[in-house]
């Protein structure tokens, strides 16, 4: 990300003093956060970033869509959360702190990466806290901390899992001994957990921990070996090393980042599941598990801020171009494939290596079988994101918010409570295969990281509604909100937006207060934009308006000044690049930012989803259902029924032309399928 940090540097004779100010950021989006010391010298705004982002707590969302999600995240997944976190009903997740401090007996159940996924619930609270404090949680927080805090050992080292097993006698087991125990994982999750802490509460707690844990690796690795090199599994470390190192000032965190990234470059025996089959620098194309992928190129264009290493971006926009372009889905939704191989169809037979949960070859894209796991949709984001910090470009935002408004919020059921691990774009009740994640949301699956990855993604959604430079607010996601922030040039700046998107185009915002300077607002007009209008204080502007861009207004502005943003927002018929096999003479529907589907819950009895067609002069017209699926815009229209009869074990037949039938059907967005029973459900309809 790109943000404006604010740090006004006294000096005096014989010593400098630095102190930090205003713009410290949403960590878990990338955000900076500057903690002084003695030894360590904060950063400045990053050289390499075009924008930066605002600070958790500067925007604060009133009403709607967004507003209503985060009250569901704080008043029912939270708790829920908790009280399967704080339990061992399921599996141990405090309680695995606790017996590692040995405040408790036990032994370690549960995946290597549970205390990760602890901590991104933790910072999911604490972004909560920012906006709505809780006296409670705040309390709670403290005593975890503490529970944590004790089972840490001297040396830094943080891992229940190894922790647990020592103390119970097995000392076989040692720190980074392997590969995939996810240590780094699990401590990076606690360096961008612990920054956000001390963000919002000012308390060094949680951050004194993250940084013991920071030195730890620092000592660990600082002469990396081939054999260490294959550690760098679901790199969230590099990010959350960032995300310290920004805190604290601390330089050593920053030259373990790239000591660490470099390290990848050693791997001898590595593969495309870990991304690692190559160095970096050489890859052009999305390859292997798609979370560990999406992670890595978060944090390696987070690297890219600070360094401004020009081979590291080049790989970056590559890969880019190759996920946007050939291998993702029309929801934003990453990784299509259960299992599979990689790279597909070498003639070299040694350097096939088997991938899973992980992208496919160019246009595989499946819709029953696609797996397109909740993280890995979320890591889209967080890489989405830092690349737009990075060069500013808004086509980064078109493809985060595609992801938010989809593929992720489709893991959450509309309660809150109950999760998707994979987000297939068709569900049948004849699958051609059984999926060991199929079925409905869940409250708990065994792979518990989706759910705190959700949790902390809502929670920290207003980290991305807004960015910010020396002069100028970028508008990047629109929603009725507050943002009251400080810029570097122009000072303070609070400005409202009140709009009912993304069921309506039309956005209203006001310059609540500002400073007699000038002051840039560039707002985000999106992809799918093809009718703007734009009207300041209801006089039309005659300033150019391109899709996929941002449009420029800058002034003195006077406060109450009120500029009006109009998106056209038609229902549209999508389709898909030949290649991508399954959805020939398929179409997709989209309006706004939403991507539809068709669930068969809404069907008359007796009809089958796979009978129906899409006339290609279909008419689809919005109406708001206030009371359906807490509220959510339909789309209603007149579709063609042909009666395929019964198959009979048949796998081929004579075709034989059926006539049609039209029969009426309402589309619901894509988010918001099995929240209603059993169904069956297709975002890709075929064509009459």
């Amino acid at each position: 990300m790109t943000h404006s940090f604010y740090l006004a540097n006294a000096v005096g004779i014989g010593q400098r003093i630095m102190r930090i100010a205003c713009n410290i950021l949403a960590i878990h989006v990338g955000i900076c956060l500057c903690v002084c010391n003695a030894n360590a010298q904060p950063t400045a705004s990053l050289p390499f970033r075009s924008v930066e982002p605002v600070a958790v707590g500067d925007v604060n969302w009133t009403d709607g869509f967004w507003a209503q999600r985060l009250e569901t995240c704080r008043e029912k997944t939270i708790p829920a959360m908790w009280e399967i976190m704080r339990g061992t009903q399921y599996k141990p997740y405090l309680e695995h702190f606790r017996i590692a401090a040995g405040l408790a007996e036990g032994r370690y159940r549960g995946a290597s990466f549970n205390d990760g996924d602890f901590y991104k619930w933790m910072e999911a609270v604490c972004l909560l806290q920012a906006v709505d404090k809780d006296h409670v949680w705040d309390q709670r927080l403290n005593e975890i901390i503490r529970v944590i805090g004790k089972a840490q050992r001297s040396d830094g080292y943080l891992h229940t899992p190894v922790l647990i097993a020592n103390r119970n006698g097995d000392d076989s087991v040692q720190p980074i001994g392997d590969r995939f125990n996810f240590e780094m994982y699990n401590m990076g999750h606690l360096m961008t957990a612990a920054c956000v802490h001390h963000q919002v509460t000012g308390k060094d707690s949680l951050l004194r921990i993250a940084q013991r844990a920071a030195d730890f690796l620092d000592d660990a690795y600082r002469n990396p070996t081939p054999e260490q090199a294959g550690h760098a599994i679901c790199p969230s470390h590099y990010m959350g090393l960032l995300d310290l190192y920004r805190t604290t000032g601390e330089t050593r965190y920053l030259d373990l980042a790239k000591r660490l990234v470099k390290m990848r470059d050693l791997t001898v025996d590595g593969g495309d599941d870990n991304q690692d089959r190559m160095p970096f620098t050489q890859q052009t194309e999305a390859v292997g598990h798609a979370v560990r992928a999406t992670y890595l190129y978060a944090g390696i264009a987070d690297l890219y801020a600070e360094i401004g290493d020009d081979a590291l971006w080049s790989s970056l926009e590559k890969i880019w171009q190759n996920v946007v372009h050939q291998k993702m889905y029309i929801t934003g939704g990453c990784g299509a494939l259960h299992d599979g191989a990689s790279p597909d169809g070498s003639k070299n037979q040694r350097e096939i290596t088997r991938v899973h949960q992980a992208f496919g070859r160019n246009y595989q894209l499946p819709n029953t079988t696609a797996h397109n796991e909740t993280c890995a949709n979320i890591g889209n984001v967080l890489w989405n994101w830092r690349m737009f910090l990075a060069n500013g470009e808004s086509k980064h935002i078109d493809v985060l918010e595609l992801a938010l408004y989809n593929s992720i919020l489709s893991g959450v059921d509309l309660d809150g409570t109950n999760f998707f691990y994979t987000n297939p774009l068709r569900q049948s009740d004849t699958a051609p295969v059984a999926l060991r994640w199929a079925g409905g949301r869940k409250p708990f699956v065994t792979s518990f990281c989706c759910p705190p990855n959700l949790a902390r993604t809502i929670a920290g959604v207003g980290l991305y509604a807004y960015g910010k430079s020396d002069d100028t607010v970028w508008v990047n996601l629109y929603g009725s909100n507050t943002l009251d922030t400080h810029l570097t040039n122009s000072g303070h700046v609070r400005i409202e937006q009140a709009t009912d998107y993304p069921w309506d185009g039309h956005i209203q915002i006001t310059i609540a207060e500002c400073q007699n300077q000038p002051v840039c607002l560039k707002l985000r007009i999106p992809g799918w934009a093809t009718k703007t209008t734009l009207k300041i204080d209801g006089v039309p502007t005659k300033t150019t308006i391109k899709s996929e861009s941002y449009v420029s207004l800058k002034r003195v502005w006077s406060p109450g000044t009120v500029i009006e943003l109009d998106f056209a927002m038609p229902a549209r018929l999508i389709e898909s690049h030949p290649l991508v096999e399954e959805t020939r003479n398929h179409v997709a529907v989209k309006r706004g930012p939403i991507v539809y589907c068709l669930e068969s819950v809404d069907l008359p009895d007796d009809t089958s989803l796979a009978d129906l067609r899409v006339p290609e002069d279909v008419e689809l017209i919005p109406r708001f259902e206030p009371e359906l699926l807490d509220g959510v815009t339909v789309l209603e229209g007149e579709l063609s029924l042909k009666q395929s009869g019964q198959w009979r074990n048949q796998l081929y037949r004579e075709f034989n032309p059926t006539p049609s039938s039209p029969v009426a059907v309402q589309l619901i967005p894509y988010f918001a399928w099995a929240n209603r029973g059993k169904s069956e459900m297709s975002v890709w309809l075929p064509l009459d």
